[in-house]
Order: C-alpha cells, then sequence, then structure tokens
C-alpha cells in the first residue's frame, strides 16, 4: 500500500509519555517547536505543568500512571477526542532498579515488567489501528542501550528493555504497509535525575563516593561524559521525520555499542 501523506508539522498530534523531566521533556519541547500539538503525560501533574509552560503551541497534560491497566486507554480516548487522531507516539516512560539476580525479588521484576514493557505494549495496542487507518503514524519507543547488551546489577531492566525491543520489531513489520513507522531510540547512561538516583544506589552499596561513581559512568561512554536529554531528543526526531526507516533501534551511547 502506498503511504499517504503524513499531517504536516502544525496539523499532527504527538503523545509524549514520561515527559515531565529528562528526555521525555526534552522530546517535548522539540515536538513543540516542530509544530505539534502535544498531549503529554507522565505522574506528576506539577512536572507536566511545567513543562506545559515553556511551550509555545497547544498542550494537553494528563497525569497518571501507566501501570494501571486501563490509563492508556483512557489517556489516548481523551486525546482523540480532544485533539485528534494520534499521529506521533513517542514511548518514553520507564525506570529501573539495581539488583543483582539473586537479589531480585518477583516484585523487582514485575515492576520493570509493568512499566517498561506492559505500558509500551498497550500504547502501541491502542495508536496502531487508528495510524493505519489514516495511512500515517510514526512510533518512536526510548528503550536503553541494555536492550542490546546485558549489565550486571541490572537483570530486571535489561530483560523488560529486551523485550520491548521486540515489541518494536514486531510491531513495524505488521505495520510497515501502511505508512507507519515502529523505532526504538536506545540511549546509554544520560544526565538526568534518573542516573543520579542509579549513581547514589551503586555508591551506597559499595560504600565508593558518588563523584567516583559518576565519573564510572560517564567512562562507559567513548565519548568520556554522560549523554544530554537533548541528545536523546534528536534522535526521536530523526525517528519521527524519516519515513524510511523502520524496525530499528539507534544507540545514542557516544559509541559504547558499536552496531
Amino acid at each position: 500500500m502506498a503511504e499517504r501523506a503524513g499531517p504536516a508539522p502544525g496539523a499532527g498530534v504527538a503523545v509524549v509519555t514520561g515527559s515531565g523531566r529528562g528526555i521525555g521533556r526534552a522530546v517535548a519541547l522539540r515536538l513543540d517547536q516542530a509544530g505539534y500539538r502535544l498531549a503529554l503525560t507522565a505522574r506528576s501533574r506539577h512536572e507536566l505543568d511545567e513543562v506545559r509552560a515553556l511551550c509555545s503551541g497547544d498542550v494537553m497534560v494528563v497525569a497518571g500512571d501507566l501501570t494501571d491497566a486501563g490509563f492508556p486507554d483512557r489517556l489516548i480516548d481523551r486525546v482523540e477526542a480532544d485533539l485528534g487522531p494520534v499521529a506521533v507516539l513517542v514511548a518514553n516512560a520507564g525506570a529501573s532498579r539495581s539488583a543483582l539476580v539473586t537479589d531480585t525479588t518477583d516484585e523487582d521484576l514485575q515492576a520493570m515488567l509493568e512499566l517498561n514493557l506492559v505500558a509500551p505494549f498497550r500504547l502501541l495496542r491502542r495508536v496502531l489501528g487508528g495510524m493505519t487507518a489514516e495511512g500515517f503514524g510514526r512510533v518512536v519507543v526510548v528503550a536503553s542501550v541494555l536492550a542490546r547488551i546485558g549489565a550486571t546489577y541490572a537483570a530486571a531492566y535489561a530483560a523488560s528493555k529486551h523485550g520491548v525491543l521486540g515489541l518494536v520489531r514486531s510491531a513495524a513489520l505488521e505495520c510497515a504497509e501502511h505508512g507507519v513507522t515502529v523505532n526504538a531510540v536506545c540511549p546509554g547512561w544520560v544526565d538526568t535525575t534518573a542516573t543520579d538516583e542509579n549513581v547514589a544506589h551503586v555508591a551506597g552499596a559499595t560504600g565508593r563516593p558518588v563523584e567516583e561513581v559518576r565519573a564510572a559512568f560517564a567512562a562507559k561512554q567513548p565519548i568520556g561524559r554522560l549523554l544530554t536529554p537533548d541528545e536523546v531528543a534528536e534522535a526521536v526526531m530523526l525517528c519521527v521525520e524519516a519515513s524510511g526507516m523502520n524496525g530499528q533501534a539507534l544507540n545514542v551511547d557516544g559509541g559504547a555499542v558499536l552496531s
């Protein structure tokens, strides 16, 4: 099936999850600059309101918990009713927990799967029908470099991110004939509050100074520093703008994983 022309910037609706801070915030601001009408969601209404205040265009904010099984459907229902069909979905919300396999509880594992894999699955399931009917859509899942490799103290997180990459690749094949692309962006260590929390956890568990642990995280990347949220947002926007890229996982890790 030939791809129909998608919405011009300013006419399309973009949904960004986990958009109150960090990567999601940077993505939201890029999409706003490109003229998209935004629907932003995260747990914190306060953070969402701060992002909305930085935007120049139409912005809807919907605070909620994506691990609530019914929330993804309610979110998209509201977006479609108030703004129109979803042209772009950036599934960015996620979290990590650090523990050895032997110390990872069932609850830890389930929490990682629910937010990092099940929630994106529910969102894709809800939006893909409308996108294929419209003949246009862009889905970008913010995964992780740990969707490509393993790491100590990260088994549950890496498993969830490996899983979401399988979701991306499968959905990409199902939608390819309908003008819809589904891609993943796989960041390395990014200068966000989530990384700060990981640094603090490792420092507390090992007794190493926080500054030393943070430097070790930065050293994992050949560029010798943490990435910025804006650098990840650039890759997300490439996935939004590129019509011929589908089913791909873009590493944004300063060269740590070469593929």
